[in-house]
């Protein structure tokens, strides 16, 4: 079987907050509390041309990789819901292929 994760690409995430409020919903967390936690990189300057600025999907304690979903086969609402499909569910060593592919901008989460 192997290890599960979720692997989360933010170079391309445009802050809708899909993920966040799906997460929410399921997991029925009261205002304060996230499964999921979008955060904002604020607008910094690298060079003279150049401005970093991202949105950065963190999965937080309360993150439980939707087990109820996964036992009936259905993704995590994480997944399902981001609409820019930048959150991957998959193994490890799946994960970690796709993650050769996308350069330094996608990291992997495990529970």
């Amino acid at each position: 079987m192997g290890t599960y994760g979720l692997m989360i690409d933010y170079e391309f995430c445009t802050g809708c907050h899909s993920c966040e409020v799906a997460c929410k919903q399921r997991l029925g967390l009261p205002v304060g509390q996230w499964g999921i936690k979008l955060i904002e990189d604020k607008p910094w300057q690298i060079d003279e041309d150049t401005w970093e600025y991202k949105w950065l999907p963190v999965p937080t304690q309360l993150c439980d990789m939707c087990e109820d979903r996964i036992e009936k086969g259905k993704l995590p609402t994480c997944v399902l819901h981001c609409c820019s499909h930048v959150i991957e569910y998959g193994t490890v060593d799946e994960l970690a292929v796709k993650m050769k592919g996308k350069g330094s901008k996608a990291v992997l989460f495990l529970p």
